[in-house]
């Protein structure tokens, strides 16, 4: 799997592929990670785009990180990470839900600290297409982290009260939906020593869970020094 790595090659962040890594470990699948960087486009091409998760399961290539997770159910029908039409539901509401709304807040506070753990060389891509996006300079666009975390605190209110009821948002285990919103805060944690969570907050509590799982997988991932 093509997994993007910051200036050091054993920092991981992408949420996108945290996803998928623990979507693998969840399947008992083994994988190996081959770090990935922004302008590194040549080393993805065979995949016909230019992002991502890339998985590359013998002759098969998939990407997109629901694809992905659909594939693996298909291949590896055990363990399965979309279980039933309400699995599937709750999964792709979690994942929109982490996309449009939890990953934008996070995208505030972390912007600046992503591009100090990035490679020099990817720099000046990072900064030209994600100002072109936002419509302004980078620096302009961050908030402090006080402000982070007063927006997740209110943002996540549904997800605290679920997880006040049970321990993962697909109830007593974790599947693909706990996977796409954890991989946002992986993205945040991985790049920036802000504090995104009270630790009385539930879902610090599933936090701590979601990092504890799959032998620690995330809970051991390095971090950059933004």
């Amino acid at each position: 799997m093509f997994d993007l790595a910051g200036a050091d090659p054993a920092v991981r962040f992408s949420p996108y592929c945290w996803r998928i890594r623990l979507a693998l470990a969840h399947k008992g699948l083994a994988v190996e990670t081959v770090p990935w960087h922004f302008t590194d486009k040549d080393a993805i091409a065979f995949s016909g785009q230019g992002a991502v998760p890339v998985l590359q399961d013998g002759e098969q290539v998939v990407t997109d990180s629901w694809a992905i997770a659909e594939y693996l159910d298909k291949t590896y029908p055990e363990k399965p990470l979309l279980d039933g039409p309400q699995g599937r539901a709750l999964a792709s509401f979690a994942r929109h839900w982490s996309q449009n709304v939890l990953s934008g807040i996070l995208l505030r506070g972390v912007l600046l600290d992503i591009y100090a753990v990035i490679r020099e060389e990817d720099k000046a891509y990072f900064r030209e297409s994600r100002e072109k996006r936002l419509g302004m300079k980078l620096e302009d666009f961050v908030i402090t982290p006080e402000a982070v975390l007063a927006q997740i605190k209110t943002a996540a209110s549904p997800l605290r009260a679920l997880l006040s009821e049970q321990p993962y948002i697909h109830g007593d285990k974790p599947a693909f939906g706990d996977y796409c919103v954890f991989g946002a805060f992986m993205w945040a944690r991985n790049v920036s020593p802000i504090k995104l969570l009270d630790e009385g907050d539930a879902v610090y509590a599933w936090r701590e869970r979601m990092l504890d799982l799959h032998d620690g997988l995330a809970r051991k991932s390095p971090r950059g020094q933004a």
